[in-house]
């Protein structure tokens, strides 16, 4: 059955790890490169079914996200290229972009990738500190930072995010300014900065129940993230989203297609996608996935319709993390309806206490709103009917 719907952008789900870091609660595995061949001949057969299934535009963005899509070899990463350009059209401009660890990369590889279309590389990086690379349980050091952004450059790749974390156990505002001095130095167009969330089912919930994982104080946290906010801005990039910051024509148009609550279509073992209002879940487990997508069937596993009280509420969380917040324009066209007809109590509520900024254009999150953010957020829920 073919959905009506007009969509651009497509996430694929990689969710080979090296290694399984001790805050990660992502879809991802540590496999064999014979699993991760049959992993590919599925994804084929998977890409094939949803090119088929939606109705969508050339591809203005494309995310292959792990996991870490760069475990692949060079044969793996090109015969995932080709699957891509075989089942999709690209649009002129097209944003492609893959994440990678650092240490796992050759110039081969990404050469390959280059080859390929892919014009973004994400780098998980976490910290330029060696101690707390350990405490992640991180595979790379400083060192292997320092190789594979050497390489990516050396392959032509002009758009590189590195991705930061901070709120670390035994972090310091100090280890932190050296982590920042480190990464403005190399000069990444794009930087993600995300404060640590210790999630259930990982080591570091089980450490933190136990009471033996030391956390910054709250205070200290928040000292860490101005730390952030100044450093960047002071340094050329432009925070437009409450955790990244990008140098002028870097911001990611991928990610933004979340935060504006739009469309995209997913493939992958464990993929969300979000089409014609539907939010849909792949398989999470691999063999099982591999085994449902070779047999020709599609492996969604959960289906959702989002009444339009939700969407709306989804554009307004969503869209607020952006700094330029949402429009009414964008919220009319979107819903037609007008924002404050709907959001009027929470939108004066956080305006009264100065943590939300309402002027002709629309509705944004004011410098303190940025650090109170989900407790604005909190009061969208429900207030969509």
């Amino acid at each position: 059955m073919i959905v009506k719907v007009e969509t651009s952008s497509l996430y694929v789900h990689i969710p080979f790890c090296a290694s399984k870091c001790y805050y990660c609660d992502f879809n991802s595995y540590v496999s064999t490169s014979d699993v991760m061949d049959r992993y590919l001949d599925g994804l084929d057969r998977e890409l094939e079914a949803v090119s088929a299934a939606y109705l969508h535009k050339p591809l203005q963005t494309v995310f292959f996200g792990g996991g870490t899509p760069t475990i692949f070899d060079a044969r793996q990463s090109e015969r995932m290229m080709e699957m891509l350009h075989r089942h999709f059209k690209m649009a002129d401009g097209v944003e492609i972009s893959v994440e990678s660890n650092p240490g796992t990369v050759d110039l081969e590889k990404l050469r390959v990738l280059k080859d390929g279309g892919v014009n973004r590389l994400s780098f998980g990086v976490q910290s330029f500190d060696n101690d707390l690379l350990v405490k992640l349980g991180r595979l790379h050091d400083r060192d292997a930072v320092y190789r594979s952004w050497e390489l990516a450059r050396q392959a032509g790749f002009q758009s590189i995010n590195l991705d930061l974390m901070f709120g670390l156990p035994g972090q310091t505002v100090e280890t932190l300014e050296g982590t920042l001095k480190a990464l403005i130095e190399l000069g990444p167009e794009h930087v993600s900065a995300y404060s640590l969330k210790v999630e259930e089912g990982t080591p570091f919930y089980t450490w933190y129940e136990r009471g033996k994982l030391i956390l910054p104080h709250e205070d200290e946290e928040v000292q860490m993230y101005h730390l952030v906010m100044d450093t960047f801005r002071a340094n050329g990039y432009d925070m437009y989203e409450i955790s990244n910051y990008a140098k002028p024509g870097h911001r990611s148009r991928h990610n933004q297609v979340y935060w504006r609550n739009e469309p995209y279509m997913a493939t992958g073992s464990g993929a969300h996608g979000y089409v014609d209002g539907v939010r849909y879940v792949n398989q999470k487990d691999v063999p099982q996935y591999i085994s449902t997508t070779v047999s020709g069937e599609r492996p969604v596993t959960e289906t959702e319709a989002i009444d339009e009280a939700i969407q709306r509420e989804d554009t307004m969380i969503l869209g607020l993390r952006l700094i330029e917040g949402v429009t009414f324009e964008r919220f009319r066209a979107r819903h037609g309806t007008e924002m404050l007809d709907v959001f009027a109590a929470p939108i004066r509520k956080y305006e009264a206490r100065g943590l939300l900024t309402v002027d002709e254009t629309g509705v944004r999150l004011t410098e303190q709103g940025i650090f109170l953010a989900n407790e604005v957020f909190a009061e969208f829920l429900g207030a969509g009917e």
